[in-house]
């Protein structure tokens, strides 16, 4: 398979999705007290999942058919002006800002669909196929969220989000088209590695523009170092599975990458989220407890399962490994729903965990 690189410009949009996804968790700080944690969570994600998928559909585009030519570029840059629309309508007030999220999502994916349009009597007979089943089936899930201006209420969010699961959905019932192009291995996990890398930072600083550890006060220091060292040992676990444990070679539709990420990405957000509530808000205990421990659940098993798709053989986990890490999480979690303890101990306690998978895995 031909060598692929990431372009500047991918990076350039990567880094305005960024922002998109920053915005998105700052939903995460906004719950109330005594609010069910699936309720909590549903809010997020419903504003999260489409702003994941604008992402997945150009990255998908690009890796499989991209060829940075200029009317390639000059489509990713007229699809950036409908993401900063989006970015700029994303709020737990729906209603207020429904238009311009309609608009900026739509014009993303349209652009993405047009763009398969564009490449089908260029590419051979099974791109061919690909491209020609991309195209024409994106096009149902947009008019599906299209249709929704039409309804009032709640009920235009559910044809909207009705639109965007078959969007979702359409990639796995054409797998027997993109099975036979499969996707280039090495230029997709390079560009979710990347956003991952950007992801990792903007924890950190969204983390410590919330903490502030200033000159005696050890609380707000002792979270910052612990913020710090749960940030590298993700970046530890992540970046040497990417390096050094990951067969770049294997051939595959790349959908475990795609959607095993959704929850990477999701579980990043909400620890995050997480860390600045144990410091800086009077949550519940149970809930932040419930909501931290299963944030670093949905990580590992995210990331154990991406990864373990695409291991060297030798270098697969075994069952005795997938044991002692949830036992060791499991352990953390009950002891502290019997014996409450403080949000730096909890902090600790994923640190601890993590370190251990990070050192185990790699």
């Amino acid at each position: 398979m031909a060598e692929k690189k990431v372009t500047w410009l991918e990076l350039f949009c990567d880094l305005i999705y960024v922002a998109a996804i920053s915005k998105s968790t700052h939903v995460l700080l906004g719950v109330n007290e005594g609010e069910l944690l699936f309720v909590y969570l549903l809010k997020f994600n419903l504003i999260f999942i489409p702003v994941w998928w604008a992402w997945v559909g150009q990255t998908m585009f690009v890796n499989r058919f991209g060829r940075d030519k200029f009317h390639d570029r000059f489509l990713l840059i007229f699809q950036m002006v409908f993401v900063l629309i989006l970015i700029s309508s994303l709020s737990v007030d729906f209603d207020r800002y429904y238009i311009p999220f309609l608009v900026g999502y739509i014009g993303v994916r349209a652009i993405t669909a047009f763009q398969y349009l564009s490449v089908i009597r260029k590419e051979k007979s099974e791109q061919n196929k690909a491209a020609h089943y991309l195209a024409t089936r994106f096009w149902i899930g947009i008019f599906i969220s299209t249709c929704s201006i039409f309804f009032s209420s709640w009920f235009k969010y559910i044809v909207l989000y009705l639109g965007i699961i078959v969007d979702i959905f359409i990639p796995l019932f054409g797998r027997k088209y993109l099975v036979k192009h499969p996707v280039n291995t090495t230029h997709l996990l390079e560009r979710f590695g990347l956003l991952t890398l950007i992801l990792f930072g903007e924890s950190i600083i969204s983390i410590l523009s919330v903490l502030h550890p200033q000159l005696g006060n050890w609380k707000a220091i002792g979270y910052s170092v612990l913020s710090f060292s749960l940030i590298i040992s993700f970046w530890w676990q992540y970046f040497d599975n990417l390096e050094k444990k990951i067969d770049k070679s294997v051939k595959t539709t790349g959908q475990i990458i795609l959607y095993g990420h959704l929850f990477i990405y999701i579980s990043l957000s909400m620890i995050a989220a997480s860390i600045q509530l144990l410091f800086s808000r009077e949550i519940g205990y149970y809930f932040i407890l419930n909501f931290i421990f299963c944030a670093a659940f949905i990580y590992f098993l995210s990331t154990t399962v991406v990864f373990h798709k695409y291991r060297y053989e030798n270098e697969k986990l075994k069952i005795f490994h997938l044991g002692l890490f949830l036992s060791i999480i499991i352990s953390f979690f009950l002891f502290d729903i019997f014996f409450p303890v403080s949000g730096l101990i909890i902090l600790l306690q994923i640190n601890v965990f993590f370190l251990i998978y990070a050192k185990v895995s790699t």
